[in-house]
C-alpha cells in the first residue's frame, strides 16, 4: 500500500495543472480502491462552499457546477468535523442532500476525509460505492494517509495555477494574495520584473583539462575583472548610503582573496580539472556546509557565494571562450524578481526603476534585504513555490510590513493600496524629521538603544545613527569564513576596528557562539538536536586554547580604549560563568603584564552573560554576585521555553515571543535584574518590535537593543508613549489567555494612540 500511495503522488506531482491533476488523482484512487467513485472537492472561503473540482464516477457536467455550503450535506460535515465519515447507507444520514447534477442515486457506502494543510480545511476527498457496506480500516486510512500528502501539493499548486490563470473562464488575470516573510518595510507597487537567467555554476559539466597552468591564469584573471566589478558596484549604491554601508560586500572581497576560495580551486586544477569544473566543485562544496547549518543568518550565505561564483564562472568563459552577456533593462517602474535576490543584483539594478524587491528563497537575515533596509527599498522574501516567471510584467503589490504580495490587484484593491503608500510616506517624514531627538517616553523616563551587529559594526552603527552603542557584536562571523581558526593577529585586527568604530560608545561582544547548528567548516560537529547540544560557552571552556585566543585578542584590540565589553553565550550555570571568568582573568594579567612595559593602558572589560537558557531564570541572585550585567536573548530564550524549533516550518507557527508564559519570563527577569542591582538588555527580536518595546518598557527595561532598521522608529514610538500606558498594557498581556489576545491588546492600543501605522500599512 505505501507504494502505491508513493506512486500516486509522485505522479500528480508531475501534472503542472491543478484541474488535471485532480482528475488523475480521482481514476487512481478509484482504480486502486476498486470503488465506483472517487471525487474531489475544493473549499472556496470567499463564498463558503465546497466546489466539486474533479470526478471520477459521478457525472461529468457536474465539475465547477455543484456547489456545496460549508454547513449542508455530507461534504460539509466532513469539512465541520474535520475527521473522516464512514457511512454505510448514505441515503439513510440525517445531513444527506441530493444534488440531481452528480447522478449518484445507486452509490450507497460513503467515505469522506478532509484534505487539511496548516490546521485549513483545503477540500475534501470522497470514495462512493454501489454496495451497501462500511469501508474497511486499511481503506479508510489509506484515504487520511493520501489527503494528508496531498493537501501540500494542491496548495503550491494552487498558487501555480492563479498565476498562469489557468482556471480562469475569461482571458483577464485574476487577483492572487502570495504570503512571504517581511524583509524590508514599506509599500510598493510596480511591474514584476525577472532578470534573464545567466550563466549559472549548478549547470556546468566538469571537464578535464592538459593545461594547468593556463587554466590557474583564466581564473585569476576571472577573479580581477570579477573583484573590479564587485567595487564597480559598490560604488553604484544609493548615495545616500554610508560608504560604510556598501562594506556589506566585504564577504565578496573575502571570498575573492587567494588565500580563502583561490588555494582551493587552483589545487583542484592542478589534480586535473579546468577552472569552470575547479571552481564549481569548491563552491558547491562551501556552499553545501552553508546551506547545512540552521541559523538563518550563515544559511543566507550559501546565496552570496553562488552569486559571485556565477559572476567568476561568466568572467572565466568570456576571457577562456569569448562568450557575451547581453542583459535586458527594466522600463517602468519595477519590483525585482527572483529566485535569490542578491545584494550584487541589487546594486546594478537601475534605482530610479526599482520599487521594491520579491525574493523566492531567502530571509530577512539575506543581504540583499540588509541593503534594501539601508535604502529604504520595501522587500519581501521566502515566497515559497512560485516562479519568478509566473510574475513577470504582472502589476504587483507589495507589503515589507506584513510580507503580504498581491498579483494582479483588483482596481478597488490597488486605489487603497496607492492611500496607504500616501499615508506611509507622511508616517516616514514624521519619524526621520525626529530621528535625531532624545528617546524618551513623553513623560520623561530615558530608553538606551543599542544596536545588534550582524554584518559590521560600521555597517550597523550608520544604517542605526543615533543609537547608544552596540548591544550585541557576533564575533563567530569571521570563524564561519575561513578554512582555519582565525589567529590571534587577525582576530586582533578586527575587534579593533569595530571597537574604533564608535570609539565613545560601550561595545559588548560575545564571544564565540558556534557549535550545534553553527558549525564551523573545519570544526564539523553531528549532533540529532543542535540546539541542546555542544553549543557557546559549553564549546569553548572544552577548548579553553580556542577561548582564550579570542579574549587575548579582545584585550589587546581595546588597549588605550575604554568601550570593550564581553559577554558569554548559552549560560545555564553558575559554573560556567566561574570558569570562564577564571580563563577572562588569566589572559587579562597576561595582557596586563606586557602592556606595563610599553605604558600603555588596560582596562579591564565588564562581563556580562546571556540569558536564553530557561535555568538561569531560577538562579539569578547567584549569577548577579559574579557578572556586571545581564543581556536577555529573547529569542532563543522563547524557543527553549515553548519547546520549538522557530526554524522547522511545521511547527514555526508556535513560536511567538509573546506568548504569556514568555512575558511572564521576560517580567520576572527584570524584576531580579533590579533588586540584585545588575543592569539588563534585551537583544532579541522582541525590542525592535513596536508593540515589544511597550511592553519591555512597562516591565522596566530601560535597554534594548535592536536591528539598526528598527531604532529610528522605536525612538519614536517611545517618544509618544508614557510609562503607565506602558504598564496598563502590560497588566492587559500577562492576564491573557495567548499571543492572539496579547495582539488585541497592542494593536488597540496602538490604534488608539494613533500609532497603528507602526504595525501595519498604513497611518
Amino acid at each position: 500500500m505505501l507504494t502505491t500511495l508513493k506512486s500516486i503522488v509522485q505522479e500528480i506531482n508531475q501534472i503542472p495543472q491543478l484541474e488535471k491533476a485532480l482528475f488523475r488523482l480521482a481514476t487512481r484512487v478509484k482504480q486502486t480502491m476498486q470503488v465506483n467513485s472517487c471525487s474531489i472537492y475544493l473549499a472556496d472561503y470567499v463564498n463558503q462552499e465546497f466546489i466539486l473540482k474533479a470526478t471520477d464516477g459521478l457525472h461529468p457536467d457536474a465539475v465547477e457546477q455543484v456547489r456545496i455550503g460549508f454547513s449542508e450535506g455530507l461534504i460539509g460535515l466532513v469539512g465541520q468535523r474535520e475527521e473522516p465519515l464512514n457511512i454505510e447507507n448514505a441515503h439513510q444520514h440525517p445531513r444527506f442532500k441530493h444534488y440531481p447534477e452528480v447522478k449518484e442515486e445507486n452509490y450507497n457506502a460513503f467515505l469522506g476525509t478532509p484534505i487539511i494543510h496548516q490546521r485549513k480545511v483545503l477540500g475534501v476527498i470522497t470514495m462512493q460505492q454501489q454496495d451497501m457496506r462500511r469501508f474497511s480500516e486499511d481503506e479508510e486510512a489509506f484515504l487520511v494517509t493520501l489527503a494528508a500528502q496531498i493537501a501540500l501539493e494542491i496548495t503550491n499548486a494552487e498558487i501555480r495555477g492563479a498565476l498562469t490563470n489557468s482556471t480562469s473562464l475569461d482571458y483577464l488575470p485574476k487577483q492572487k494574495n502570495v504570503r512571504g516573510i517581511a524583509g524590508s518595510p514599506g509599500l510598493a507597487i510596480g511591474v514584476g520584473f525577472a532578470p534573464e537567467r545567466k550563466i549559472d555554476l549548478r549547470d556546468w559539466v566538469v571537464r578535464h583539462t592538459n593545461d594547468a597552468d593556463k587554466e590557474i591564469q583564466i581564473y585569476r584573471k576571472g577573479v580581477e575583472i570579477t573583484r573590479e566589478h564587485v567595487d564597480n558596484l559598490s560604488g553604484r549604491l544609493d548615495k545616500n548610503i554610508p560608504d560604510d554601508v556598501k562594506s556589506i560586500f566585504q564577504l565578496y572581497h573575502h571570498l575573492l582573496d587567494a588565500n580563502s576560495l583561490g588555494r582551493e580551486v587552483e589545487a583542484k586544477i592542478r589534480e586535473g580539472w579546468d577552472a569552470a569544473s575547479s571552481l564549481k566543485m569548491v563552491v558547491e562544496s562551501y556552499a553545501a556546509r552553508f546551506e547545512a547549518m540552521e541559523d538563518p543568518y550563515m544559511q543566507e550565505r550559501a546565496i552570496d557565494i553562488v552569486d559571485l561564483s556565477n559572476r567568476i564562472l561568466t568572467n572565466i568563459l568570456i576571457e577562456s571562450r569569448g562568450h557575451t552577456i547581453v542583459e535586458r533593462q527594466a522600463t517602468c517602474d519595477s519590483i525585482l524578481v527572483a529566485q535569490e535576490v542578491t545584494a550584487t543584483m541589487l546594486a546594478e539594478f537601475p534605482r530610479d526603476k526599482l520599487k521594491g524587491i520579491l525574493s523566492i528563497r531567502g530571509s530577512n537575515n539575506s543581504h540583499a534585504a540588509i541593503l534594501a533596509r539601508a535604502m529604504g527599498v520595501p522587500a519581501v522574501m521566502g515566497c515559497q513555490n512560485v516562479s519568478p516567471a509566473l510574475l513577470e510584467e504582472k502589476e504587483i503589490l507589495l507589503d515589507g510590513y506584513s510580507g503580504e504580495v498581491i498579483v494582479a490587484p483588483e482596481r478597488n484593491i490597488r486605489n487603497e493600496f496607492v492611500q496607504l503608500i500616501e499615508e506611509e510616506n507622511a508616517i516616514s517624514e514624521r519619524i526621520n524629521a525626529d530621528s535625531d531627538k532624545a528617546c524618551e517616553t513623553s513623560d520623561g523616563c530615558r530608553v538606551a538603544l543599542y544596536i545588534n551587529a550582524g554584518l559590521s559594526a560600521e555597517v550597523e552603527l550608520h544604517v542605526g545613527a543615533g543609537g547608544d552603542g552596540i548591544g550585541l557584536y557576533r564575533t563567530e562571523i569571521p570563524f564561519m569564513l575561513r578554512e582555519r581558526f582565525p589567529s590571534e593577529k587577525e582576530q586582533v585586527q578586527l575587534y579593533r576596528q569595530v571597537l574604533e568604530s564608535s570609539p565613545d560608545l560601550p561595545i559588548t561582544m560575545r564571544t564565540l557562539d558556534v557549535g550545534g547548528d553553527k558549525p564551523l567548516p573545519y570544526f564539523p560537529i553531528n549532533e540529532e538536536n543542535p540546539f541542546l547540544g555542544w553549543r557557546g560557552i559549553r564549546l569553548t571552556l572544552d577548548h579553553p586554547e580556542i577561548f582564550l585566543v579570542q579574549i587575548r585578542a579582545m584585550l589587546r584590540a581595546s588597549i588605550g580604549m575604554t568601550n570593550l565589553q564581553i559577554m558569554l553565550p548559552m549560560i545555564s550555570s553558575v559554573g560556567e560563568v566561574q570558569e570562564a571568568r577564571r580563563l577572562i582573568d588569566q589572559a587579562f594579567y597576561e595582557i596586563s603584564d606586557e602592556v606595563q612595559q610599553t605604558g600603555e593602558r588596560l582596562v579591564r572589560p565588564k562581563l556580562g552573560i546571556m540569558l536564553e537558557v530557561p535555568s538561569v531564570l531560577y538562579q539569578l541572585p547567584q549569577l548577579a554576585r559574579h557578572v556586571d550585567f545581564f543581556s536577555v536573548g529573547s529569542n532563543d530564550l522563547t524557543q527553549y521555553l515553548l519547546a520549538v524549533d522557530r526554524n522547522n516550518t511545521r511547527v514555526a507557527s508556535l513560536y511567538n515571543a509573546y506568548h504569556p508564559a514568555v512575558l511572564s519570563a521576560l517580567y520576572d527577569i527584570v524584576k531580579q535584574a533590579n533588586q540584585n542591582q545588575v543592569p539588563v538588555t534585551v537583544c532579541g527580536e522582541i525590542a525592535g518590535e513596536p508593540g515589544g518595546a511597550i511592553l519591555l518598557l512597562g516591565m522596566g527595561y530601560r535597554k534594548l537593543s535592536m536591528n539598526a532598521f528598527n531604532l529610528r522608529k522605536i525612538n519614536w514610538l517611545i517618544r509618544n508613549v508614557s510609562l503607565p500606558e506602558c504598564k496598563g498594557l502590560l497588566s492587559c498581556a500577562l492576564t491573557s489567555d495567548s499571543q492572539d489576545q496579547v495582539f488585541e491588546h497592542i494593536n488597540q492600543y496602538l490604534e488608539e494612540k494613533g500609532l497603528g501605522g507602526l504595525v501595519r500599512a498604513g497611518s
